[in-house]
C-alpha cells in the first residue's frame, strides 16, 4: 500500500495553499501567452521536460508520463519575479509621430509541485499548482503619440492583463520497464482585464456621433479545464524520448461589468480559450555528469477562440487578435559540477505570432519575444534539501504594421510598432524523500 511521508505532505500542503494566495503570472517570456516553463529548475532548463524529467514541476507541466523517470519523490516550490520593458510607437498622416514607454511593473509567478515516486508500484502520482500564461501592458494616454490619443482619435490609455493559473493532478503508469504513459486533468483559473475593450462593440450613448470602446476592468477569475496526455520511452541506454498533447483550455465566457459613455451599465462577454499544445522531446545522459534535452513544441493559436481572424464586425468590435500558430525549439543541459552543485544553461527560439497585418490589434498584447536564454543552479544545502536559482533574459522583439480602423481598414502612411524585452529571476527549494 502506498504511504506518504507526513512531514513532507504537510510541507507540500502549506506550499500549495500559499501558491493559491499568490496571483498567477503576466508572461512576457513565453511561447505566445504560455510560459516557456514553470518552476525555477524548469525555467533554467528553458522549459525542456518532455523527455528529460529533471524536477517535479517540469515533469507534470510538460509530460506527466515522465514522472516515472524521477529518481525519487520530491516537493518543489519557488517564485519568479518577471520584469518587462515595453515601448509603443506610432505614426499617423497629418498628425505626427510619437513613442511611449509602458510601466507594467514586476509580476510574481508561483510554482509548487509534488511527485510521489514509489518504486514498488508501477503508478506514480503528482500534483502541480503554478502560473502558466498571461500578458501585461500599461501605457498612459498621450498627446504626442497618436495611437495613445484619447478616443475616438486613438485608443487612449491602454491597459491589459491576462493571468492563467493551473491546478494539475497527474498520474503516470509504467506499462513496461521502458514505456510509461501519463495523464493530467487540469483545472484552470484565468482573469482578463482590458482598457479599452475593443473586442466588444463601441457605443455612442452620449449622442455626440463619436463611438468609444468601454473599459473591461470589472471582472473576476473565470474557470476552465483541459487534459494533457503523455508517453515516455526510456531506452536505459542513455536516450529517452517523450511526447505529450495538451487539449485546448476551454474557459467559460469572460464577463465584464462595464458602462457606456454616460455611465449606464452594460455587461460584455468574451469567448477566449488557450491553445492546444503538442510537444516532442529527446533526452541524452551518455556523457558523465551531463544531461541534455531538446523539446519541439507547437501552439495552435490560429484555431483558438479569441485569436482568430483580426477584423471588425458590423458593430465595430474586433473579431480576434489574428495570431499565427507558434512553433518553438528549446534545448538545455545540466552539469553536475560538484557533489553539491548543479549548473544549467538553456535556450529557446519561437516564431512570432503577430505579423504586420495584425500588429495594430495587438498593441496591448505584444508577445513578440523570439529568443530567450536561461541560466541556473542547484545547491544542496542538506542531505534532502536543495536551493534553486535561475535567471532568464528575453531579447527584444518587435511587431509593426499600419493602423486598421473600423469602416476604413488599413490607413496608408500610418504605423504602429511594439517593442518588448524581459528579464526574470526565480528562486526556490526542493525537498527529496
Amino acid at each position: 500500500m502506498r504511504t506518504f511521508n507526513p512531514a513532507v505532505t504537510h510541507l507540500a500542503g502549506w506550499c500549495l495553499a500559499l501558491a493559491v494566495v499568490i496571483h498567477a503570472p503576466s508572461a512576457a517570456m513565453g511561447q505566445g501567452l504560455v510560459l516557456q516553463g514553470v518552476g525555477t529548475v524548469n525555467r533554467a532548463m528553458a522549459g525542456v521536460g518532455t523527455a528529460l524529467p529533471v524536477d517535479a514541476a517540469g515533469a507534470i507541466f510538460r509530460n506527466p508520463a515522465t514522472m516515472t523517470g524521477m529518481r525519487c519523490s520530491e516537493v518543489t516550490f519557488g517564485a519568479e519575479l518577471l520584469l518587462q520593458t515595453e515601448t509603443l510607437s506610432s505614426t499617423f498622416p497629418a498628425v505626427g509621430s510619437g513613442s511611449t514607454g509602458a510601466e507594467p511593473g514586476a509580476s510574481v509567478i508561483p510554482a509548487v509541485a509534488l511527485v510521489e515516486r514509489d518504486f514498488r508500484s508501477p503508478v506514480t502520482l503528482g500534483l502541480g499548482m503554478y502560473g502558466v500564461a498571461g500578458f501585461k501592458a500599461n501605457y498612459p494616454s498621450s498627446v504626442t503619440n497618436p495611437v495613445l490619443a484619447a478616443q475616438p482619435n486613438g485608443l487612449g490609455r491602454v491597459y491589459a492583463q491576462l493571468e492563467v493559473f493551473e491546478v494539475a493532478p497527474a498520474a503516470a503508469v509504467e506499462v513496461t520497464p521502458h514505456l510509461s504513459v501519463g495523464i493530467s486533468p487540469i483545472l484552470a483559473m484565468g482573469t482578463l482585464n482590458a482598457a479599452p475593450l475593443f473586442l466588444v462593440p463601441p457605443d455612442n450613448a452620449n449622442l455626440d456621433s463619436s463611438f468609444t470602446y468601454p473599459d473591461g476592468l470589472g471582472t473576476r477569475y473565470h474557470y476552465g479545464g483541459a487534459v494533457q496526455l503523455g508517453v515516455f520511452y526510456d531506452s536505459h541506454c542513455n536516450w529517452t524520448v517523450g511526447a505529450s498533447l495538451k487539449s485546448p483550455t476551454w474557459f467559460e465566457d469572460f464577463r465584464f461589468f462595464a458602462q457606456d459613455e454616460v455611465g449606464n451599465p452594460r455587461v460584455d462577454k468574451l469567448d477566449v480559450d488557450m491553445p492546444l499544445v503538442a510537444s516532442l522531446g529527446f533526452g541524452y545522459t551518455g556523457i558523465r555528469h551531463v544531461a541534455w534535452g531538446l523539446d519541439l513544441r507547437y501552439f495552435d493559436y490560429k484555431n483558438t477562440k479569441g485569436f482568430g481572424v483580426a477584423t471588425y464586425d458590423a458593430f465595430g468590435a474586433a473579431t480576434g487578435l489574428g495570431w499565427d500558430s507558434v512553433f518553438s525549439v528549446s534545448t538545455a543541459a545540466q552539469i553536475q559540477a560538484t557533489d553539491r552543485l548543479i549548473l544549467r544553461l538553456g535556450y529557446t527560439y519561437q516564431t512570432n505570432p503577430i505579423n504586420a497585418d495584425t500588429a495594430f490589434f495587438n498593441v496591448a498584447s505584444p508577445l513578440v519575444i523570439g529568443h530567450i536564454v536561461s541560466l541556473g543552479a542547484t545547491l544542496d544545502v542538506s542531505k534532502n534539501t536543495s536551493f534553486n536559482i535561475a535567471y532568464l533574459h528575453g531579447f527584444e522583439g518587435e511587431a509593426s504594421g499600419p493602423w486598421n480602423l473600423p469602416g476604413f481598414g488599413e490607413i496608408p502612411g500610418s504605423s504602429v510598432r511594439s517593442e518588448v524585452s524581459a528579464d526574470a529571476l526565480s528562486a526556490g527549494f526542493t525537498v527529496h524523500y
